[in-house]
């Protein structure tokens, strides 16, 4: 079977896994980026109360483990429908609210723990367990989900608030992901079958966490996700006033901007293809490396535009590419049978990563009053973070046997 026979032959979970990420909780930012102002200004909320819900998004963190251990156990299919029933409820529950904030807060604790099971942390073991030879262009397809459907929904969602209401959004919101989560349910395979990568017979917890920890890969990679991960919050919320720090005008930032999209494009597909093709260890530190030279060029005195739009473009690859780089790794250094389990402790590790870099970020502009010393700190964090995938390649040997 070639390259892309094997794309063409699993287009079925591959379709589900795309479709099921890019209208589940990976949505959200696009939802409430549309919603929150009229929703906002209707409720008499004050910006700083809102903004401090968004704190408690670290209780993500603390689900993930639970939610990849769950897909190992019970597969895809049912601990991804736990989410595709709970996702409408949660939007309808939002158009329903009276004008306390403390509602809000009950909603949003409900989103950021139980409807976390449509994420990729669930879907991203479909192309890791159907494909095999072209797994870095599968999950590449997949990732590129939430892009796709913000893309298009986006600007529809915010001429619909526009006209009908936040409430009337909620609701819209709540029917489209029950339908999206119906054709995403029929679409994943039977978990049964001779398929690549068919689940075995799940183990006890306390039979397969012991083999997790006991393999260096897990360390190793559970280091690189806390290192790389610190200036995620710079690609998040603060890029523009980074920019603007940086001399920028707002009209110039704008288009820096758009440069971070196509950068997380081009790397999420660029990885993908260099992944099946090249060593993927090597492939990973590169890729993973490159947010340092971007990080430390904005933190340098060189504010030329074309500079500056080639840092953001690095960030952009990189961070796109991260969530390919990620289940490529873990698919290769442990069984199937423990993707979830993985999969679940390393993107908790990213959350808490995210969360630490938002401190750090906070301590160092209280401290400075600029960003350099951040970006010179995060920089020289996602070198040695990439460095150790070198490492990891070296120790392959060593790593739990039966991918």
């Amino acid at each position: 079977m070639t390259y892309l026979d094997e794309l063409r032959s699993n287009w079925r979970p591959l379709l589900a896994a795309t479709l099921g990420i890019g209208t589940g909780m990976s949505l959200i930012g696009t939802v409430t980026s549309a919603i929150a102002p009229s929703m906002i200004a209707d409720n008499h909320w004050s910006k700083a109360s809102f903004a401090m819900v968004g704190s408690l998004g670290i209780l993500t963190a603390l689900a993930f483990p639970f939610i990849g251990r769950l897909a190992d156990v019970i597969g895809v299919r049912w601990t991804a429908l736990i989410g595709q029933v709970s996702l409408p409820l949660v939007y309808l529950a939002y158009s329903m609210m009276s004008g306390a904030l403390a509602t809000y807060v009950w909603i949003f604790v409900v989103q950021s723990t139980i409807c976390v099971t449509t994420t990729a942390t669930v879907y991203a073991r479909l192309p890791v367990q159907y494909v095999l030879r072209a797994r870095g262009m599968a999950l590449a397809i997949v990732a590129s989900g939430p892009a796709i459907t913000s893309a298009i929904g986006g600007p529809i969602l915010n001429t619909y608030v526009e006209t009908s209401g936040w409430r009337a959004a909620y609701v819209a919101m709540a029917i489209f992901t029950a339908i999206a989560g119906l054709a995403t349910f029929l679409l994943i395979p039977s978990q049964t079958g001779t398929q690549a990568g068919a689940i075995a017979k799940p183990r006890r917890g306390r039979e397969d966490y012991p083999e997790i920890f006991r393999t260096r890969a897990f360390w190793i990679l559970l280091v690189v996700m806390l290192l790389c991960n610190l200036p995620q919050v710079i690609m998040l919320t603060q890029l523009k006033l980074v920019l603007l720090d940086n001399g920028v005008s707002g009209k110039g930032a704008a288009v820096m901007i758009s440069a971070l999209s196509i950068g997380m494009l081009c790397g999420r597909f660029i990885t993908g293809f260099s992944l099946d093709r090249f060593n993927p260890f090597t492939t990973s530190f590169v890729t993973l490396g490159l947010p340092s030279i971007g990080l430390l060029i904005i933190a340098t005195s060189f504010d030329a535009p074309a500079v500056l739009t080639l840092a953001v473009f690095l960030l952009g690859f990189a961070f796109g590419a991260e969530g390919d780089i990620v289940a490529f790794l873990v698919g290769a250094c442990f069984p199937v049978r423990v993707f979830g389990s993985v999969m679940g402790l390393l993107t908790g590790a990213i959350s808490l990563s995210a969360a630490s870099g938002a401190m750090l970020l906070s301590f160092t502009l209280a401290r400075t009053g600029g960003y350099d010393l951040f970006l010179q700190i995060s920089g020289c964090a996602v070198i040695a973070g990439a460095g150790l995938l070198l490492l990891l390649g070296r120790q392959k040997q060593g790593l739990v046997e039966g991918v």
